[in-house]
């Protein structure tokens, strides 16, 4: 017996069990999905999004129930997508209300004023909680929009510019300190980014950095800091930018062992054109270095009850996934109906928006796509073979570590469209409708 799960756009309910399917001979006349269980890649580490100053000051407007709502949807295991793998921001990004840096005084290099009390007044609680709905630990990786405007060549924390060398130490040491004080506060960080999308100049918070700066400040600066505050085993992701050119980052990076040395793995984005051959090949060439999908969202404003933008994440999850994704980090885990706040206009959707005016959290179809992977594939699962005949089912498939198996198929053409699965003891058919995604669960 096989447990299915559908989500389809003319359907009245979302992630919704169907009857079970039985195994049945098989009839070779259907398109087929196949897995082989036997032929093994790599570990998810799992799934998640992002706490930003945005997401967090919206769930705190809510009402106490529907603060537990959202949580409850994303961290708890049972009946939410039980997510374990989130990123937050080190000082401002356009999703924060304004401007700010943990070190606002001009020349203050040894970090006297070194201060996380704006993360106290939102962020951290909203992470706390999180945390506590969990009831696990949660890989949390920081990133930095820009350093304080001060250690600029620019001047300021938006429209780009870069970090001056004299500052280089001192930046690295506010990774340091930051790191320190989330632990502190019971809040530990998995992991880094050196600069949320380096090559961007930004009407927001934006730092520009060529692979060869990246490269030195890692090698010369950030990894020999964290080994001398005892943090070395905290993650170090380069790129965190886009597919398009992360084979070109990767090459000046790994191709310095000094640097190399530090480098976890390589971060990248969905927006532009999809490049996920750049994600294969960056694996084919360094496949003893990790790839995480670090952010993805829809642009332009909340796209309510859009079904496409639910289409866009399951696309991209299943072709990542199929070329060594290791996780896989949304953007803001909640917005308002507007896609904000968001300092600069910057809006976007999120899956999960909150009307404060009628007091409702909105569901979008973005979150019933994620829940189609999170929710049962988990941490430590390993991706296994996975191939459909026909180029309209796109699918992936993993064995968890309680030995079930979770094959997930997406249909995005205007028609039903009817295969076996095969390959897991004996063939099943079953008929996924237009607009469709279907998670497939085989108890070990």
């Amino acid at each position: 017996m096989i447990r299915q799960f559908l989500s389809a756009r003319d359907a009245a309910e979302q992630m919704a069990e169907q009857p079970p399917l039985e195994r049945q001979p098989g009839d070779d006349r259907l398109p087929s999905v196949f897995v082989n269980t036997e032929r093994a890649f790599q570990t998810l580490l799992g799934f998640g999004g992002a706490f930003t100053e945005a997401a967090a000051v919206t769930w705190l407007a809510l009402s106490a129930q529907q603060q537990a709502e959202v949580l409850g949807a994303y961290f708890d295991a049972t009946q939410g997508h039980g997510y374990r793998l989130c990123r937050v921001h080190m000082n401002s990004c356009d999703f924060a209300l304004g401007n700010y840096a943990h070190v606002p005084t001009p020349g203050d290099v040894e970090l006297a004023g070194f201060s996380i009390e704006r993360d106290r007044q939102a962020l951290l609680p909203f992470i706390k909680a999180a945390l506590q709905v969990a009831g696990m630990p949660i890989r949390l990786m920081v990133s930095p929009w820009s350093p304080p405007a001060w250690m600029k060549s620019n001047g300021a924390m938006n429209g780009g510019g870069s970090l001056l060398p004299q500052y280089r130490d001192a930046w690295a040491q506010c990774f340091v300190r930051f790191i320190q004080a989330y632990a502190q506060e019971g809040v530990p960080v998995w992991g880094l980014s050196v600069q949320n999308e380096p090559e961007a100049t930004q009407t927001w918070d934006s730092c520009l950095y060529s692979a060869e700066e990246e490269r030195d400040f890692v090698r010369d600066h950030l990894g020999p800091a964290l080994t001398r505050a005892g943090l070395g085993h905290v993650k170090i992701v380069v790129w965190d930018h886009n597919r398009d050119h992360l084979v070109e980052r990767a090459s000046v990076v790994y191709s310095d062992s000094n640097a190399a040395k530090y480098v976890w793995g390589a971060g990248f984005h969905w927006y532009g054109e999809d490049h996920f051959e750049q994600v294969q090949l960056t694996h084919d060439a360094w496949p003893d270095k990790h790839l995480l999908f670090t952010e993805g969202c829809q642009e332009g404003g909340p796209h309510l009850g859009s079904w496409a933008l639910g289409e866009r994440y399951g696309r991209a999850m299943i072709n990542d996934l199929n070329r060594w994704t290791v996780g896989w980090i949304d953007w803001n885990l909640l917005l308002d109906a507007t896609g904000g706040p968001n300092h600069v206009g910057n809006l976007c959707s999120a899956p999960l928006l909150a009307d404060t005016v009628e007091g409702r959290v909105l569901v979008q179809s973005s979150y019933h796509y994620i829940g189609h992977f999170a929710r049962f594939i988990q941490p430590d699962a390993r991706r296994v073979l996975c191939a459909a005949t026909r180029q309209d089912l796109e699918c992936t498939a993993f064995v968890n570590p309680d030995a079930s198996t979770v094959v997930v198929v997406m249909n995005r053409t205007e028609a039903p469209i009817r295969f076996g699965l095969r390959g897991l003891g004996a063939t099943v058919a079953s008929t996924l409708p237009a607009r469709s995604i279907a998670t497939y669960l085989v108890s070990g």
